[in-house]
């Protein structure tokens, strides 16, 4: 009797990280963040920052901002997009489906060479926006929102004599619980610090959650300190708030 050969498991498709350049993408990007930082995770400030993420009208609202954002991205004075939306795409059934989403900014208080990061007036402009009227809501959103970029805007500010004087900025890096462990996280965060040496060797930084830390960790980032301390009143102490870490790569990448 011949030897049937033993069959053979299909060779699982490597990712796909691309620049997103269709509308589509950004709302099937946050999607994958909805169900990682949302249903997987349930990041307090993610959700704070996301008010009816979990509602048909909310997810939609929240999609459309970030689709705002992508059509009005600015440029320096090289041509380089200041912001560049990325997806993970991987095959699904022979179909390539959006498995994650990375936001990365180029950052600077030097005109030219970046986005200006988000200064207090422009922070607590968006939060009153989530909560027309609720100053509870926008009084504790803002401490915490002031302490999450606290020391972003100190190293984009010591960067200002720096040659480029502006460093890439991971803000947001979202997989799909259903396309996790795959590598896809990895990619998306690679792909940002290629871009960093090409635009003459950024440093990089991130507020890493616990999950992410150790995937970036493995590229070159390490913490700074312990995690980010929140500073809020007294009457918001009892409210869950996410541990995060300053993580940067330093200028050799």
């Amino acid at each position: 009797m011949a030897h049937q050969p033993t069959p053979t498991k299909p060779q699982e498709e490597e990712p796909r990280v691309e620049i997103i350049e269709r509308e589509e993408d950004i709302i099937a990007g946050f999607d994958c963040a909805c169900n990682a930082f949302g249903n997987q995770v349930r990041d307090a400030l993610w959700i704070a920052m996301n008010p009816g993420w979990d509602t048909p009208e909310g997810r939609a609202r929240a999609a459309a901002k970030l689709v705002e954002k992508w059509r009005n991205v600015t440029y320096d004075n090289e041509g380089n997009a200041n912001t560049i939306f990325l997806k993970a795409t991987i095959s699904n059934q022979g179909r390539p489906v959006v498995a994650g989403l990375a936001v990365w900014d180029q950052l600077s208080i030097v005109e030219g060479h970046g986005e200006r990061p988000s200064d207090d007036q422009h922070i607590l402009s968006n939060i009153q926006s989530l909560y027309p009227g609720d100053e509870v809501e926008q009084r504790y959103l803002f401490q915490v929102m002031r302490s999450f970029v606290k020391r972003r805007v100190e190293v984009v500010k010591e960067k200002a004599t720096s040659h480029p004087p502006a460093v890439m900025h991971l803000r947001s890096c979202s997989v799909d619980p259903a396309y996790q462990r795959r590598g896809i996280a990895l990619k998306l965060a690679q792909w940002g610090l290629d871009e960093a040496r090409r635009r003459g060797g950024l440093e990089a930084v991130t507020e890493a959650s616990s999950m992410g830390r150790h995937v970036y960790s493995r590229l070159g980032f390490h913490g700074e300190g312990p995690d980010m301390e929140y500073e809020v009143d007294s009457e918001f102490l009892s409210r869950d708030r996410p541990p995060n870490l300053f993580m940067r790569t330093g200028i050799s990448q």
